[in-house]
């Protein structure tokens, strides 16, 4: 996978400023997505911890196993001037780590809260006279907002996953199974040019009302709505993921009017995304439309979720939420509706509020696609 995208040396600054706000000593990252977006380091997550330290004082140290050290330094955290310090096969990494943290502070420290468990309970062994607590409320707000680099990569992720759309009509055949569909979308997400297929979701039937429905060996259909729900992640890291609807042939009428009432709910809170507007109102938004029509009892899920490095961070679009939304933020719009033994339905676009609204990153129609049959 190439480099992430992004001014490191910046986000660096702003982590340190963060940690001092927080009133923490420190952040310890291991591989994941929060050590790739500080210092662009796609590192592999292995039982040997690898571990960037940032201290309150400034002090930036990468900790890596020596075999790691060269992959380390051809990354972009090796032109940043931080100190990458090895460890070999008989060092105690987690006594290592803990020296880096400053002697005379005493506080908590934050780990990021992708850490294996395995590794946390072992950094608590080796500093036992301080606490621990989860680093995700300093580096959530950081990541949030999405810089110009971060909100290209998302845009060519965007139109990437479009292109499967519009190849997906082709490759729907009656009689073949959500197996079958699923195993040629997934090929065509990597010609398209992710480079690993996160997920595909084909759900036909009464299979659409189970949202997270895992392809099956039940056969497409004449006349049964198909949710096509697909994601990869691109050579940036930065992640894809769209929802659309199918039918070969043409669905029933109750399918239709339901249908025209969700492509209303979901047009409205895309058209809904402002700086000011909180994720708790966007998540109302599209539910006050759906009860006029009888179906919000069937949307059962929060209305959308931030993406970025992961296809599921913050911000997240769900009842309560009084979080404002900021220009920078990506997320997605995906309403639905699911009716347990008929069919189920959802359209998702990713979002990005600008200052001046909304840009949609996904462009394919939101109608349904109904294929032609023989």
């Amino acid at each position: 996978m190439n480099s992430t995208p992004g001014d490191f040396g910046s986000r660096l600054t702003r982590a340190v400023s963060a940690t001092v706000k927080s009133g923490l000593s420190g952040l310890l990252i291991s591989p994941g997505p929060d050590l790739q977006y500080l210092i662009g380091y796609d590192a592999v997550p292995l039982e040997r911890i690898t571990c960037l330290v940032i201290c309150a004082n400034g002090s930036t140290v990468l900790v890596v196993p020596r075999l790691e050290f060269l992959a380390a330094q051809a990354s972009p955290a090796g032109s940043l001037g931080i100190n990458i310090v090895t460890w070999d096969e008989s060092d105690d990494p987690y006594a290592l780590i803990g020296d880096q943290l400053p002697r005379d502070d005493s506080r908590a420290y934050g780990i990021d809260d992708h850490m294996w468990a395995s590794k946390v309970l072992q950094l608590r062994a080796a500093i036992p006279d301080r606490d621990q607590t989860l680093a995700g409320p300093v580096l959530q707000p950081l990541r949030m907002t999405k810089d110009a680099a971060e909100i290209e990569a998302l845009i060519e992720a965007g139109s990437a996953i479009d292109r499967v759309h519009a190849a997906i009509p082709h490759l729907l055949k009656i009689g073949m199974t959500e197996k079958e569909a699923a195993a040629a979308i997934g090929a065509q997400i990597l010609a398209e040019g992710h480079v690993r297929v996160d997920f595909v979701i084909v759900a036909a039937g009464p299979n659409g009302a189970s949202p997270h429905h895992e392809p099956s060996d039940y056969h497409l259909a004449v006349g049964e709505p198909i949710v096509i729900d697909i994601g990869g992640t691109m050579p940036s890291g930065y992640r894809s993921d769209c929802t659309r609807m199918y039918s070969l042939g043409e669905p029933d009428q109750d399918f239709r009017r339901s249908y025209a009432a969700l492509l209303e709910a979901q047009a409205a809170t895309v058209r809904a995304v402002k700086p000011g507007v909180t994720t708790g109102r966007l998540d109302v938004i599209p539910r006050e439309i759906l009860a006029e029509h009888g179906l919000s009892d069937y949307f059962i899920h929060r209305t959308g979720h931030g993406i970025g490095l992961e296809t599921h961070e913050d911000p997240y679009l769900m009842a309560g939420s009084e979080l404002v939304v900021e220009p920078g933020m990506a997320f997605s719009i995906e309403p639905g509706f699911y009716l347990a033994g008929r069919y189920g339905a959802r359209i998702e676009d990713i979002v990005v509020c600008t200052p001046e609204g909304v840009r949609s990153l996904n462009n394919q129609p939101h109608e349904l696609t109904v294929v032609e049959v023989p």
